[in-house]
């Protein structure tokens, strides 16, 4: 974990899993500039997390880099311990991590599947449960799922299994937290041209699936951070929605 700011009174703090990447780590960069006190969360990479955290402090905010594996009751515990006791408390909890493998359902090895869901699922349901017995009144979280289930693309199964498991949860979470004053919402992306989303396709794949949105492109990390941001902050009546940030794909 990279040296602790002094708690600040007032200040909004959010954690960011997966906030050394991607769109983790573009929705990190936003809610600093917005104002929040940031700790971005990592799996591995620490360096790349210290520079998220280092674009954030540049740019006169306040962030602090923690390692946790989302799957690990403990990890995420102290992670939410780090988070109040660097800033004083947690208001928002968006849970970016996640991990994607593509192939037909029926070549998929199960020990890929089992990994997927380790993370995507009971990842969600760790980071949540944790949040949904910390988090402030008026905060909320913010899950993330994936436009694949909506499109039922050949293969995205086992992808698409474990997405709609977050949506379920978020759903459900929503209604359980009746009185607190706290939103669970979860994104769900189309194509973004991000390092999960690229790796392993070609130039046609990449081509063909930018020409799908009537917007005819690839969203972009911004385009989804923009939208977590409305979610953090604004949006007091939004909740326990699943906003399909996609370019318009149906």
């Amino acid at each position: 974990m990279s040296e602790q700011p002094t708690p600040t009174a007032g200040t909004r703090v959010a954690i960011v899993t997966g906030g050394s990447r991607g769109i983790g780590r573009e929705t990190a960069e936003r809610l600093g500039v917005d104002g929040y006190a940031v700790v971005v969360t990592y799996a591995g990479n620490a360096a790349e997390a210290d520079k998220a955290v280092a674009a954030i402090t540049g740019s006169g905010g306040r962030a602090v880099a923690v390692r946790a594996d989302v799957a690990e009751e403990s990890e995420v515990a102290a992670l939410f311990d780090a988070a109040e006791s660097a800033f004083g408390g947690v208001d928002v909890v968006v849970h970016a991590a996640g991990v994607m493998s593509v192939a037909p359902l029926v070549d998929t090895d199960l020990d890929v599947l089992d990994r997927m869901h380790r993370t995507n699922i009971r990842g969600t349901f760790v980071v949540d449960q944790q949040a949904a017995r910390r988090l402030r009144a008026g905060g909320a979280i913010i899950n993330f799922s994936s436009s694949v289930p909506a499109l039922a693309l050949p293969g995205y199964s086992a992808y698409a299994a474990s997405k709609g498991a977050v949506e379920a949860m978020t759903l459900i979470l929503a209604r359980e937290l009746r009185g607190r004053d706290i939103t669970v919402n979860a994104v769900a992306p189309g194509p973004t041209a991000t390092a999960l989303f690229l790796d392993g396709k070609d130039e046609e794949t990449i081509a063909r699936m930018a020409a799908q949105p009537p917007l005819e492109r690839l969203g972009t990390p911004r385009d989804i951070a923009e939208v977590v941001a409305f979610l953090a902050g604004p949006a007091r009546w939004v909740n326990g929605q699943v906003l399909r940030a996609n370019g318009g794909i149906v």
